[in-house]
């Protein structure tokens, strides 16, 4: 199994540890990622809300990359996977003119050759939930997790087509194939407010406590992503989420390589857990998990 990787910008910075653990588990599982060279940013999510020409041209630039090294695309962030199915779907079936545009810029004709996947997808639906449970070395069942979608994995539906835009399941099945608890609960693909962090941090906190809320009345002692900007908007929120509303969260918020690579006995170092500001070390412990 080999896939052209992109990682986009928030893996080679913020999320290195999404990058160090999506490699890892890659390598144990017998796929290769090639990054696409000379990868540039996708635009999200600044390039969509003020130039649909330059919404389309910046990935169709890494996809045209990727169609030239013969294979699918693997994507781990959210927001990018978004980015990249969009461009797909309106470079296959968009109006001509605009696409026309689109090819002058990048200098490549392109119509959506190059298939986009999710390393989430690619795990359950290509790898398969069986192969990886031949994989497991490491007990996982202390551990109640929270699954968390958030906006863009599953949205909009009519590009993204990866599970239900509203009542999702592919991270349950996966957290239930590793041995840990999945949590059901109602706020799974609800917005954390990632993309005003910088500009409105009082509805940002207001969000992400609503989250964290919601997560423990459920019974969740951890939750799961699979975005990048999720990630570091609830993992770094936590302490003031606790100064404002006088609660004490303290949530481990694990990307969903980072539970597979502890389910395959990777060691917490080289799967980023040490970057996690809210450390999952005393949750992990408690769990019996090494």
């Amino acid at each position: 199994m080999k896939y052209a990787y992109y990682p986009g910008c928030s893996l080679h910075s913020t999320g290195k540890d999404y990058d160090m653990s999506a490699r890892a588990i890659c390598q144990a599982l017998d796929i290769e990622l090639q990054e696409i060279p000379d990868w540039i940013c996708c635009g999200a999510s600044s390039a969509h809300m003020t130039s649909e020409l330059m919404s389309l041209a910046l990935p169709v630039k890494d996809l045209v990359a990727a169609r030239e090294m013969g294979m699918d695309t693997a994507v781990c962030c959210a927001a990018c996977y978004s980015r990249l199915k969009i461009a797909n779907k309106t470079m296959s079936s968009g109006e001509e003119g605009l696409l026309s545009q689109v090819e002058e810029l990048v200098g490549s004709p392109y119509r959506g050759e190059s298939k986009v996947k999710h390393l989430l997808e690619i795990v359950i639906k290509e790898y398969g939930l069986d192969a990886l449970q031949e994989k497991v070395s490491q007990d996982l069942g202390g551990l109640k997790v929270a699954a968390y979608y958030g906006c863009l994995l599953v949205r909009p539906p009519e590009a993204v087509d990866l599970d239900d835009p509203e009542v999702p399941t592919l991270m349950e099945q996966l957290i239930t194939a590793l041995g840990a608890q999945a949590v059901e609960w109602p706020y799974k693909t609800e917005c954390c407010g990632a993309s005003l962090s910088l500009t409105r941090t009082d509805i940002v906190v207001k969000l992400c406590h609503d989250i964290f809320e919601m997560a423990v009345a459920n019974g969740a002692d951890c939750l799961m992503v699979a975005c990048p900007l999720c990630q570091a908007n609830l993992d770094m929120r936590q302490a003031q989420v606790n100064k404002r509303y006088k609660t004490d969260f303290a949530l481990p918020v694990f990307y969903f390589t980072q539970l597979i690579g502890l389910a395959l006995g990777i060691d917490g170092k080289t799967l980023g857990l040490d970057k996690l500001l809210v450390s999952p070390k005393k949750l992990l412990s408690a769990a019996a998990v090494a």
